[in-house]
């Protein structure tokens, strides 16, 4: 008997039955044998040594990509849990699955893990590598694989398959040799060997048997595994630059922001953080006004039944702050802003003439998170949506769409950020509308996205609950991508909030609406940009662009004189008249990432000159002020007024 395999490339080949992928593998090329780590037949894993069933679709797994990472940190996780195993006996296994960058395992022990012991257990790890154990599949019934966990005293394997499996299901438990084995859905390499060592141990943590508080604690420890050395190097390098960008410490250290217990999920702005954002807020409002947005302010708070009207109360009461008045009221602080602008919208009669209209906020908006969620400024309860709202015709959806990306991607070039990619995120589960209304709201929006020229990836279930969205996903200075822009299409909340405008048949009719914001939230896009420029601003952005430091005090006269002349320019200036040494101001006012530090003696004074010093550089340019002044000033000018 043989079996048929339909490869990637077209090509359909018979092979004997009972032939393995790595067989299969080995026959195109042995260099490529070397590379490939699993194989999917009709989309379902398939260890390299396991014989071949049935053909199909056949795809080899390599070592480097998306999904042989996944295979390799698998491995990782298990290579992990044999050298715990083997070095601190008596401690019991339970889940280790992967991770984006990496693995982890819980342990149950009696004594705590420390981060000292990372060293000895990636020791024997290593050494289990060298030991090129081979890796077996074997496939148990239940009673029989309860039993043998049970025997071995992992209690919380036994209780997982006699919970998790049905009778009769097949078990697969993967071998390391005869050493040490698991319960595991595999796949798995051939033998320990073709793991490598390019692993890391990384962190401790605590964690609850299934996530129930009310459970055992178990130790939780993680660690990253790559397909080489080079690999593992560079996302070592990345965690050091991400650690060394962490915008809540250069918000401490700049003196941006702190967030505090009382307040949590909240900020406070401090002076040069709120100089930062009104710089970003007036630069978007400039944009909004030029691209033709009117600005609107709706309340803060509304009456419950607004919400449920809307169906957000259906949605996200659980993350709404809400109160009852003395008179039995019950009010939500908004989560989100597009019932008020609707409110906005029916508030006269609109005719056909009146459309697109697109109608702007920089809305505050509250939403619950648990505490354990909340990430600085990455994730917060308080924070302000650059939100706005497009009524407008079917017609219209197309053009406002080509629109919506240009400007979003000449706002993000201003900002000094790269779009990494764009997403179509389809109807979700829990959705409002019927679903020929989402056939339609998803073949437009993918249409007027590809008219815009976007190469669109797809997210199955990831829409809001009222329409598709496309998500707008950004690269920072280090490679990490965050997702801030969206525009959302949307049939069902004009119909649900009754909003309609007369067409130019005299009929009513309802509009269709786009949800679209570029920054998202203020407060994450700013995290976003004090990380990606490590708190080392574009002269427009920065809250200071220049700090006057005098060399001697007799110059303090004149570097007053520099301040009001430079402050009258436009430019945002800070004045250093201590008595200290110019090299401790210098270092000083570097550390605080100011981009010119202008410093003046009385040499400077008598000649009207300034000596310009940039952020990085140890080379003075001595300047005429009025030639400083007007250089400077055009490069602190924002982008859209140059």
């Amino acid at each position: 008997m043989s079996i048929s395999l339909k490869f990637p490339d077209g090509a359909e080949r018979s092979y004997d039955d009972g032939t393995t992928p790595l067989a299969v593998a080995e026959g195109i090329s042995k260099s490529l044998a070397k590379k490939v780590v699993a194989a999917k037949i009709d989309g379902a894993w398939w260890d390299l040594t396991r014989p071949l069933e049935g053909g199909g679709k056949f795809e080899l797994v390599m070592r480097d990509s998306a999904d042989g990472l996944e295979v390799l940190r698998h491995d990782a996780a298990h290579v992990l849990a044999q050298a715990v195993q083997e070095l601190f006996p008596g401690t019991q296994v339970t889940f280790g699955p992967v991770t984006e960058d990496g693995f982890y395992y819980d342990f149950a022990r009696d004594e705590p893990f420390s981060t000292d012991d990372f060293e000895k257990i990636e020791k024997r790890m290593k050494e289990i590598v060298d030991a090129d154990l081979p890796i077996i599949r074997k496939v148990w019934q239940k009673d029989e694989a309860i039993a043998h966990f049970k025997s071995i005293g992992e209690i919380y394997k036994a209780e997982t398959i006699d919970e998790v499996i049905k009778p009769g299901d097949p078990i697969t438990v993967y071998s390391h040799g005869d050493k040490w084995g698991d319960l595991c859905r595999g796949p798995h390499l051939p033998s320990t060997g073709k793991l490598g060592k390019a692993f890391k141990l990384m962190k401790l943590a605590g964690a609850y048997w299934r996530g129930d508080q009310n459970n055992a604690q178990l130790q939780r420890i993680y660690g990253t595994a790559w397909a080489d050395e080079k690999q593992l190097e560079g996302y070592l390098h990345r965690l050091e630059e991400a650690e060394k960008r962490d915008h809540r410490r250069l918000g401490r250290q700049l003196e941006l922001f702190h967030m505090q217990e009382e307040g949590k999920g909240m900020v406070f702005w401090h002076p040069k953080g709120w100089t930062l954002w009104r710089v970003l807020e007036n630069y978007l409002r400039r944009r909004l006004d030029e691209a033709g947005y009117s600005e609107v302010k709706a309340p803060q708070i509304l009456d419950r039944s607004l919400w449920e009207r809307s169906g957000h109360w259906q949605k996200f009461h659980a993350n709404m702050f809400t109160c009852e008045t003395v008179e039995g009221e019950t009010l939500a602080v908004k989560p989100m802003n597009c019932p008020g602008h609707i409110q906005i919208f029916n508030q006269g009669q609109k005719s056909y003439r009146d459309l697109p209209l697109r109608l702007s906020e920089f809305g505050s908006c509250h939403r619950y998170e648990p505490s354990g969620a909340l990430q600085g400024l990455m994730r917060v309860r308080a924070f302000v949506q650059d939100d706005a709202h497009i009524f407008c015709t079917e017609e219209q959806l197309v053009p406002e769409t080509i629109a919506f990306c240009k400007l979003l991607r000449s706002i993000y070039e201003d900002c000094g950020v790269e779009l990494h990619a764009v997403k179509l995120a389809l109807r979700p589960e829990l959705r409002f509308g019927e679903d020929e209304i989402w056939d339609k709201a998803e073949r437009i929006l993918q249409e007027a996205a590809e008219a815009a020229g976007e190469k669109l990836e797809f997210l199955p279930g990831e829409g809001a609950f009222y329409g598709p969205k496309l998500e707008f996903h950004l690269r920072d200075a280090i490679g990490r991508t965050w997702q801030c822009g969206t525009h959302q299409l949307d049939f069902v909340l004009p119909e649900r909030l009754d909003a309609e405008y007369v067409g130019e048949d005299g009929a009513k009719h309802r509009p269709v609406m786009f949800h679209r914001a570029i920054f998202g939230s203020f407060e994450r896009f700013l995290g976003i940009l004090i990380e990606h420029y490590a708190g080392a601003f574009p002269m427009w952005m920065a809250p200071v662009q220049v700090v006057i430091a005098t060399i001697t005090q007799d110059a303090d006269g004149y570097a007053n004189e520099v301040a009001a002349e430079m402050k009258k320019a436009g430019l945002r200036v800070a004045l250093d008249l201590r008595n200290e040494k110019v090299g401790y101001k210098v270092r000083e006012h570097s550390l605080a990432k100011t981009p010119v530090i202008a410093v003046v003696g009385r040499k400077e004074a008598d000649e009207r000159k300034v000596a310009l010093r940039r952020l990085g550089s140890q080379d003075q340019n001595v300047m005429e002020l009025d030639a400083a002044i007007a250089a400077l000033s055009a490069e602190a000018t924002p982008p859209d007024l140059r």
